[in-house]
């Protein structure tokens, strides 16, 4: 006789237990999808990354503009540089030639003499005018303070009555084009004299 008890055991028990579908309780938290990103705001952040873009570069196009043509202008302006500076030392040969004449030559007035001195005069005037023209000018510094930038310190000259460090006198002529050096102005500079006071805003008097 065959027991029908066992049917009823643990495992029919457990096999017969319903699986639990009931929908979930008032309250209990249900996950969502997140929500899609906004068209408008993400075209928002779009413009606002183009335009920060386009800032740039036209602040990058105008900077290459100012220095385009400040490139140009030095150029114009300084092209000529070396070839002003080599008809400085024709320049300077003829001072050198006017200067070796005898003062009692030129004393003597000898027409032929006369004639020559004028002429040289002339030409050295005119390269300089010529030289002008194209931004070269010459430097003024006897009476100024010696400055390393424009002058070049030959000898020093003792003098207690000039403030000390003033140029007294120049050796050779110094020149500027725009506003570089050309050449320097050779230069001998007083000794001994007091020293310049300076005034408040750094300009020295006498």
């Amino acid at each position: 006789m065959t027991d029908d008890t066992n049917k009823h055991g643990p495992e029919a028990t457990a096999a017969e237990e319903p699986t639990n579908t009931a929908a979930p309780e008032a309250g209990e938290a249900v996950e969502t999808p997140a929500h899609a990103p906004d068209p408008l705001e993400l075209a928002k952040a779009e413009n606002a990354d183009l335009r920060d873009k386009y800032l740039r570069l036209a602040a990058e196009m105008d900077n290459l503009r100012r220095r385009t043509e400040r490139d140009v202008k030095d150029a114009k302006a300084y092209s000529v540089a070396g070839f002003a500076r080599d008809m400085l030392a024709v320049s300077d040969n003829l001072r050198r030639a006017l200067d070796a004449i005898p003062a009692e030559a030129k004393e003597a007035g000898e027409a032929g003499l006369n004639a020559l001195i004028e002429g040289v005069e002339m030409t050295e005037r005119s390269m300089l005018a010529a030289l002008e023209r194209h931004g070269v000018k010459k430097l003024e510094p006897v009476g100024q303070k010696f400055d390393p930038n424009f002058h070049q310190a030959m000898f020093e000259v003792p003098n207690a009555e000039v403030p000390n460090n003033t140029v007294v006198q120049v050796i050779q002529a110094g020149y500027v084009i725009g506003e570089r050096v050309l050449r320097p102005a050779m230069v001998g500079v007083s000794k001994g004299g007091p020293k310049a006071a300076a005034t408040e805003n750094g300009t020295p008097s006498a």
